[in-house]
């Protein structure tokens, strides 16, 4: 991640404050449900690799 550079004459003003319990929470169960959701992807994909190709004989 870089810098951003503050355009000339600008002022970014920022009002950061402490974030409620709820607030908290919320973001904690969504961190939860992305990482599970991508490490069900990623055991499919793995699944996938694992199995050996079914090749056709013609006899």
């Amino acid at each position: 991640m870089g810098l951003i550079k503050e355009p000339l004459e600008i002022d970014f003003e920022f009002d950061s404050r402490p974030l409620s319990k709820e607030e908290k929470q919320k973001i904690s169960d969504y961190i939860t449900a992305y990482k599970k959701q991508k490490a069900q992807q990623k055991s499919l994909r793995s699944r996938n690799k694992n199995k050996p190709d079914r090749k056709i004989v013609l006899e």
